[in-house]
């Protein structure tokens, strides 16, 4: 199954809102720290119901804002969930993106890297786009240091990009991008029930629980274009 027929599925089913719910306990403080001013054009790559770049237009002030994504109909529910002109979003492919060369201040994308054809390409095109001093802000749970995280492959036919830290790293600056950060961020806001109530129907230990939310959590990595 394509990258488009299985997100054309999540958005009919009404998955688009729950991914933002999920996704939205980490995300708020990845997108607190982008350094967005007034007016900058920003691009939400694996814009699902594009949460994001809402987001930033209502507490950043962004300019224009690009939501990009390989399904049809995520763009079509981001867009009714909008009224807002400087909101826009496109069906494209990650590996060639319909921007001109520095045209594009700021990238955000969260959990959806990973689905990148070749994210090596993906990362070129990034810096292509980007402005010069522009960032890239890259959140993924899906990543190798995460063990709680990989058997998400096999619940999913699109094939997932699983890179450590360091494959990150050295992929940003392959890329021609600074690595200017790296960080995990935790979720407070998934409760961790006591001792006494394990195992439970997802996790046999509290601290396997812990691990997946306290210790690792979202994966920030942050690229600037020179």
């Amino acid at each position: 199954m394509s990258v488009r027929e299985e997100f054309d599925e999540w958005a009919a089913s009404g998955r688009d809102r729950g991914m933002e719910d999920r996704h939205w306990h980490t995300a708020k403080h990845a997108l607190a720290r982008m350094p967005v001013e007034a007016g900058d054009v920003v691009l939400d790559l694996g814009c699902g119901s594009g949460y994001a770049g809402r987001a930033l237009r209502e507490t950043k002030n962004a300019g224009r804002i690009y939501g990009l994504d390989g399904s049809p109909e995520m763009t079509r529910n981001a867009a009714g969930y909008t009224d807002d002109s400087s909101v826009g979003y496109v069906v494209g492919d990650f590996g060639s993106l319909p921007f001109a060369t520095d045209s594009i201040d700021h990238v955000w994308s969260m959990e959806a890297f990973y689905y990148a054809g070749d994210p090596h390409h993906t990362l070129e095109e990034i810096a292509r786009v980007l402005r010069p001093g522009g960032t890239v802000y890259c959140a993924v749970d899906y990543y190798e240091e995460n063990v709680h995280s990989h058997e998400w492959q096999e619940s999913i036919s699109v094939e997932m990009t699983r890179w450590d830290l360091a494959q990150y790293r050295e992929a940003f600056r392959e890329a021609g991008l600074h690595v200017a950060e790296q960080d995990n961020l935790p979720n407070h806001e998934i409760e961790i029930p006591p001792e006494s109530e394990f195992p439970t129907d997802n996790w046999d230990t509290r601290q396997a629980m812990l691990e997946r939310y306290r210790e690792f959590g979202t994966l920030l990595t942050v690229g600037v274009a020179p």
